[in-house]
């Protein structure tokens, strides 16, 4: 607990979060519980820690800053690309009504599943497919979180938010490290688009030409 208050302090408000429900979130999750044992030492420090499989759990302030940019309301639901390790999903589960996530990867999204559980969280329903496809049984979704590098937001995404829905993804190709995060609002048929900053994620896999595996 000490570490995790030491985190959110110096990484964190330090850095100009101060939304305080995303600062409650961040003191009561316990980030060492979504990282495996070899870097459980590790949970709390300013970087992104490996989970297996080329994936990684992002830094705490990414995680912190994200969270915040899409003003989220208690009533909300929202969608996430990328369970990964399940600690952002956990986050979300803290600010929202619903949160609905998908992960390509079997093996993480087990692992994440069995994390969320054991911790007690009920309202996060997770699936196994192709997140540029989104979940269109579920929509419309008040924001959307993608937590891996599309080349561009996928349209489908997009379709699915509500309107006066907000959407964060970081935006770019890996290979040429020119990321940057993007936060889309919708209004109507309009969709507003402002780049953030840069950051670096692994690349979404998957993409929307390939089938929804579990529609």
């Amino acid at each position: 607990m000490a570490l995790r208050q030491q985190m959110v302090d110096e990484q964190i408000v330090a850095r100009g979060i101060h939304d305080a429900s995303v600062l409650a979130a961040m003191r009561t999750v316990p980030r060492h519980l979504f990282v495996d044992a070899a870097h459980a030492d590790q949970a709390y420090t300013d970087k992104p820690i490996p989970i297996g499989l080329g994936q990684t759990i992002s830094q705490p302030y990414i995680v912190a800053s994200m969270s915040e940019r899409l003003s989220l309301n208690p009533t909300d639901r929202v969608l996430e690309i990328g369970t990964g390790s399940g600690y952002q999903t956990a986050i979300l589960a803290e600010l929202v009504f619903a949160v609905f996530s998908i992960e390509i990867l079997p093996t993480l999204l087990l692992e994440a599943q069995h994390r969320l559980t054991r911790l007690g969280y009920q309202n996060v329903e997770t699936q196994l497919s192709d997140g540029a496809v989104g979940w269109p049984k579920q929509a419309p979704f008040d924001a959307i979180m993608v937590t891996a590098a599309p080349r561009e937001v996928p349209p489908a995404l997009l379709s699915q938010l509500a309107d006066g829905g907000r959407l964060i993804a970081p935006v770019g190709h890996p290979a040429q490290q020119n990321q940057r995060l993007v936060f889309m609002r919708r209004e109507g048929d309009t969709f507003t688009r402002t780049e953030l900053y840069a950051v670096r994620f692994v690349p979404l896999r998957g993409g929307a030409d390939k089938p929804d595996l579990n529609a």
